[in-house]
């Protein structure tokens, strides 16, 4: 494992423990050469999944976004990290368990949003205007109509 500090390959592990969720292998790590301290995660990878982006693009996929865009949408909501990171775990073992190393992006998203939606509103709203790219006004309308059962048309008005 390289250093992040000085690149240096001379790396030893200190300390090692199961996560919360029992998913992963939490190291704490000490550069011989810098004095560096880190900590690495170690998880199980089914297979090798490749996103394929609207514009037809392939890339490997990436855990760490998928983690990034739950933090971003849970920001200063009253969820746990701990949670978010059994999310992230959970969104991956689905995607694995479909049996394609190829996923479209629209089906992470979908996942993305099945998981927030049941879990918080505000995030989903923050996530979905992203992830269906909103541009007006009317956008978080729609969503929200849906969110509350209710069919919000462009006569309706919101009280308070």
């Amino acid at each position: 494992m390289r250093c992040p500090y000085c690149g240096s390959s001379n790396t030893q592990v200190k300390d090692s423990r199961p996560t919360e969720d029992n998913t992963a292998i939490r190291r704490r790590r000490s550069c011989q050469d810098c004095s560096g301290r880190f900590t690495t995660f170690e998880r199980i990878q089914l297979r090798e999944l490749t996103v394929i982006k609207k514009t037809g693009r392939r890339v490997p996929f990436d855990r760490d976004k998928l983690m990034r865009s739950l933090q971003v949408a849970l920001r200063k909501r009253p969820v746990e990290p701990e949670r978010v990171e059994r999310m992230a775990s959970g969104i991956v073992r689905r995607l694995e368990n479909m049996g394609e190393s190829e996923i479209n992006s629209d089906t992470i998203g979908h996942l993305v949003m099945e998981v927030l939606r049941r879990l918080d509103d505000v995030a989903y709203v923050r996530f979905a205007s992203v992830y269906k790219e909103f541009r007006e006004a009317k956008d978080f309308e729609v969503l929200l109509g849906e969110l509350t059962g209710e069919d919000l048309d462009s006569d309706t008005v919101l009280e308070d």
